[in-house]
Formats: C-alpha cells, structure tokens, sequence
C-alpha cells in the first residue's frame, strides 16, 4: 500500500514523517510492520477510512470516510516510558487539549482510554506494544449526532455534534500531533508530574467514591490518590488498596455503571 501523501512535520520526535492514506484496514496494524526497524521511531500513520480499525477488548472501530481523525504512531521509548497506564494518559491528555484549542470546551477522560465531550464519547485509544509500541487513536471530528442516533450510538459523540459546526480533519491532525510531541518531549525529559497532574483533572474522580472493575473483581471505595504507578483506594473496610492501573478495566463513580458502547472510532 502506497500513502496518497507524506507530511513533514516540524516537530521534535512525533511525526516528522507522516504517510497519509485514503484507506487502510488498520493504522495500528501498518505501523507494526514498520516496527522492525527502530528508525521509524515517531513514524506517524494517517488514514481517511480504515476497514478493520478495532478498539479495547477487541471491539471494532467505525468511522465514515473523511469524517475523523485515525492516526497511529510508532514508538521506540525509553524504558522509563513504556508503561502502558503512562502512554494512555500521554494520548488522552493530549486529544483533550487539542479539543480545549480547537473549540474552547472542556474534555474529559472516562477511564482508561475514551475521549468524551459533553458526556459522550468522541476518541478512543489503544496503545499497542510488540517490537516497538503503536499508540493509535481514533477521534470523531465531523459526524453528526443523527448519523450516531441512526447507528443506535447514543453515546458516541464528535466535535462537530458538540459545536454545531465542522473542522479541517487534517488541520486537527496536525495540531494532534503537535501536542502528542510537545507531551512527549516533557516527559522525556523527565517532567512526568505536570502529565500526572493534568490527567488526575481529567479523569475527575479523586476524592469520590468510586468502582473499580478489575480482572480478579470489583472494588468499592474513595479515590484516595491516582498514580500512574497505582489507584490508592480507600476501602469500605478502611484498609487502602494499591490498585495496578493495567488490572482496572472500568473506574466510574459508584452506583452508576460503566455505560455500554458500541465503538464509534481506533486505529
């Protein structure tokens, strides 16, 4: 597969080669064939439409032509940033800043790896590691809120639902990964607090009483502190547990349950 296009970009480590397609099966997929070769590092993959994108869990990711961005890249990190918890907030936290920039509103991160704008879901992530680690992310730019209601999405959303009006797709894919280098830099220089912090925020739960859905069960309790190197809940029984981020599939406030989805965008 030929790109259409290939963008260079003036950034530090993220996308000074990005290859633009009109169609792949997957970005994710195409940037993993590039990983045997640790010169690719920030190799970014850009996609109009892809066939058999696919989200957390297995779950597909659709997205109509033209209408988001689908966006994989390619990473050699260092050791100290090769936790997956880590590199999920370094995306979430900069899709919510290029969506503040691009149309003044406030984003959250429902955990761990969704994007939502005025309560719905309008990016998803998956971070990938083999070789090399793709991150990729799918975020909904131009759909309508009929288009999703006509699928039965009621909880997908996009930027143009939530504004009223549409975005250059390319124009927010280059300021995407303008953020995602600027993040990276920071953090590879050493500066994991301010991502921690800004993650933290957007997330929103500190301090509540929360559930945590793990692989061995579920957990009740306050959010203490939230840590990439751990979520410190405060349990019914007053003992604080540890909780692994890479063990905690769904954290939402206590008695309201993680809402079900039918992915409307990944890479």
């Amino acid at each position: 597969m030929t790109p259409r296009e290939e963008w260079q970009l003036d950034t530090r480590h993220l996308g000074k080669r990005v290859l633009v397609f009109d169609e792949l099966p997957s970005t994710n997929s195409y940037a993993a064939m590039l990983a045997h070769d640790p010169e690719q590092h920030g190799v970014a993959v850009l996609a109009e439409q892809q066939t058999a994108g696919r989200g957390q869990h297995g779950r597909t990711w659709q997205c109509p032509a033209g209408s988001g961005v689908l966006l994989s890249i390619l990473l050699f990190p260092p050791r100290s940033l090769r936790s997956v918890a880590l590199l999920t907030a370094w995306a979430s936290v900069s899709v919510c800043e290029v969506i503040r920039k691009t149309t003044g509103l406030q984003a959250k991160i429902k955990w761990p790896n969704d994007v939502l704008l005025r309560g719905k879901k309008v990016c998803g992530i998956l971070i990938e590691q083999g070789q090399g680690t793709v991150a990729g992310i799918g975020l909904n730019v131009n759909q309508s809120q009929e288009s999703f209601d006509a699928a039965e999405l009621p909880f997908a959303g996009s930027l143009a639902a939530a504004t009223g009006h549409d975005f250059s797709t390319s124009e927010v894919a280059r300021r995407l990964l303008a953020e995602l280098d600027a993040e990276y830099e920071r953090l590879y220089q050493g500066d994991f607090a301010s991502l921690e912090t800004c993650w933290k925020w957007r997330v929103g739960l500190l301090g509540k009483r929360v559930t945590a859905e793990c692989f061995d069960g579920r957990r009740d309790g306050r959010l203490h502190d939230m840590t990439f190197a751990g979520l410190h809940l405060a349990e019914n029984d007053g003992k604080v547990a540890v909780l692994q981020p890479e063990t905690v599939q769904h954290l939402y406030p206590e008695g309201r349950p993680y809402f079900p989805l039918i992915e409307p965008g990944s890479a």
